[in-house]
């Protein structure tokens, strides 16, 4: 048998590399950092009348229901901020005032959803107002009054002979004094926009300790870094969300003194926002990013349903009725309601504590916002409370806040616990971290092999990258992450001209068939 060397098979032909035949090689891609996969806002932890107008407000207006969710949460907080406060255990008390914001990008119909879910505050602004308007009138003439007749009589006593001047002198003080002691009531107010902190301590003091900033933008969060001071004040607003005395003292005005302030916040403000409010002096530090509950909802915008369901009748008008009912029942409450737990909703509290604790300790899953995370047992009870309140509007003061409400407050926790971990991820993100996602969420949905930067530009939003300059960082990072590789720049002619654009390919697992 006759024995043929196998390398005389291949005399005379070029030896090939195999990447010649399969094509470059590729390295196991390294994944970018994983995003989030946050949870939707649990609608159906909210009770029936709030329900059903956040679901028809959402639906109505082909918004995420985060949105009116979160605002539902603040307005009725709007209406027992300052009124009620839960008794957890123990001295432990949680006023039940809170600070929300979302965020969305333009176009998601945000001043639509605030309209609808605030109308029955303004409404009841409007009523009250109206029914203060005899007891202003009596005030103010009454001061008036008492001025004129104190200031008759110190002219008196100025002009009285030496023998009298005493006791009309000591007539004119006291005069002077009761007319001192009148105070006229202001025009009441439950919800102001973008306000500065001087103004928001004279609202206060005006308004009994309480206010409510409800606004579809985000401008309150420029005013606290400092827009008309030039320094970040935050004061008012760390202890008008904690309740901690406030005192103000400003040349040529009268002190302002407010025992327990209660300021809420509902908020809609575009994404960057979120990220920029990490930059304000002090506020990680001081505790005002730990204050708040964070929603990063996905847009609707593109797959909207252009001929939606809009909101029933019965619906809007049960919501009027409860929200205002529960407003003026507790306008007038000059000391707040204090709202216990059973015993058993006590149980469901202390096991999400147990978890809370569990989890903020080093290693734990909340450690990286253990600032939130530490105030999240806190923003539970709270809710629990405005949960309990919207259940029995004409009552909820007189029964305790069962377990089934604590425990539907925890998912509205879990709820917020999710997206604020992805708010803070992203305040101290690499911007380019988030441009390499775009890129590579783009390039994975198109399947192109290969394409050249100005191709990728020109199919881009001008909003996420202004200039093909903008590309460059995502693309260095999908690059070192093994996504891409710039192949070399085909050889000049000679003629001059603009140098072509640079050419990349695409790691194969993303040109793959789904």
């Amino acid at each position: 048998m006759t024995t043929t060397n196998n390398t005389d098979l291949w005399e005379g032909f070029d030896p090939l590399a195999v990447e010649e035949i399969t094509g470059p090689v590729w390295d196991e891609p390294v994944p970018l950092t994983a995003r989030r996969d946050l949870p939707d806002f649990p609608v159906q932890a909210l009770p029936d009348w709030l329900r059903n107008m956040v679901a028809a407000v959402a639906e109505e207006t082909q918004t995420p229901a985060d949105l009116a969710g979160c605002l539902a949460l603040a307005v009725v907080a709007t209406a027992a901020g300052g009124r009620a406060m839960v008794c957890v255990r123990g001295r432990w008390r949680e006023p039940v005032n809170l600070y929300t914001a979302v965020a969305l990008d333009p176009g998601n119909r945000k001043s639509a959803v605030f309209a609808l879910m605030t109308e029955p505050l303004m409404a009841v602004e409007k009523t009250l107002v109206e029914l203060s308007g005899p007891a202003r009138a009596e005030a103010e003439t009454t001061a008036r009054l008492a001025k004129a007749a104190a200031d008759k009589a110190a002219a008196k006593a100025a002009n009285a002979e030496a023998g009298m001047r005493d006791q009309l002198t000591a007539e004119a003080v006291a005069l002077a004094q009761a007319a001192e002691e009148i105070k006229v009531p202001c025009k009441p107010q439950l919800v102001a926009d973008d306000v500065t902190p001087e103004n928001l301590a004279t609202l206060l003091t005006e308004q009994e300790g309480r206010i409510s900033v409800l606004s579809p933008e985000g401008g309150i969060f420029d005013i606290i870094a400092g827009r008309y001071s030039g320094a970040p004040n935050m004061e008012v607003f760390l202890k008008g969300h904690a309740g901690d005395m406030v005192r103000v003292n400003r040349q040529g005005r009268d002190a302002q003194h407010i025992e327990r302030p209660a300021v809420t916040m509902g908020l809609a403000v575009q994404p960057e926002v979120l990220e920029s409010i990490g930059q304000i002096k002090g506020a990680d530090g001081r505790g005002l990013l730990a204050r708040f509950l964070y929603a990063q909802p996905e847009s609707l915008v593109g797959r909207r349903n252009l001929t939606p369901q809009l909101i029933p009748d019965d619906v809007a008008d049960t919501y009027a009725q409860r929200l205002g009912g529960l407003a003026m029942a507790l306008n007038g409450w000059t000391d707040p309601a204090l709202l216990t737990l059973t015993p058993e909703a006590d149980a469901v509290m202390l096991a999400y504590q147990k978890v809370t604790e569990s989890r903020i300790g080093k290693g734990g899953a909340l450690a990286a916002v253990v600032k939130w995370a530490s105030k999240r047992d806190g923003a539970v009870a709270r809710i629990a409370g405005l949960l309990h309140l919207a259940t029995h509007p004409d009552g909820a003061w007189q029964r305790p806040i069962e377990a089934a409400t604590l425990a539907a407050a925890t998912e509205l926790g879990d709820y917020f616990t999710a997206h604020a971990q992805d708010v803070f991820d992203a305040m101290g993100a690499d911007p380019a971290q988030e441009a390499a996602h775009q890129v590579l969420t783009h390039l994975r949905d198109t399947r192109f092999r290969g394409f050249t930067k100005r191709e990728l530009f020109r199919q881009l939003s001008r909003g996420d990258f202004p200039a093909m300059a903008d590309l460059d960082p995502a693309l260095v990072l999908l690059e070192e992450h093994g996504w891409l590789r710039q192949l070399p720049p085909p050889p000049r002619t000679g003629r001059g001209g603009r140098p072509p654009s640079p050419r990349y390919e695409v790691h194969p697992r993303l040109t793959r068939s789904a």
